[in-house]
């Protein structure tokens, strides 16, 4: 299994879920965990995904992610488990 982060920050709109859900399926990575929060209009998310299915490297989710993010003004981050944890170690 490889495990990624995904987070996902911004002004909250429709269809955030929808297009960052359809994303993922259409490149064989499963949600294993997800969080997300709306306070004060500001969307909040934050999902452990599978991403051993894919064909695509975490870089190149990565990349696809930031452009979607871009794409829908959102702030969007993916990184691997053990890179996100190690940044999270106190």
């Amino acid at each position: 299994m490889e495990k990624t982060i995904i987070t996902v920050v911004g002004h909250d709109t429709v269809g955030i879920i929808a297009r960052i859900c359809t994303y993922l399926a259409q490149n064989r990575i499963n949600i294993l965990d997800i969080s997300q929060t709306i306070t004060g209009g500001y969307f909040n998310m934050m999902m452990v995904t599978d991403t051993s299915a894919s064909e695509k490297n975490t870089g190149k989710i990565a990349d696809d992610l930031d452009r979607i993010g871009a794409e829908m003004n959102l702030s969007i981050r993916c990184m691997q488990e053990d890179i996100f944890s190690a940044m999270h170690r106190i």
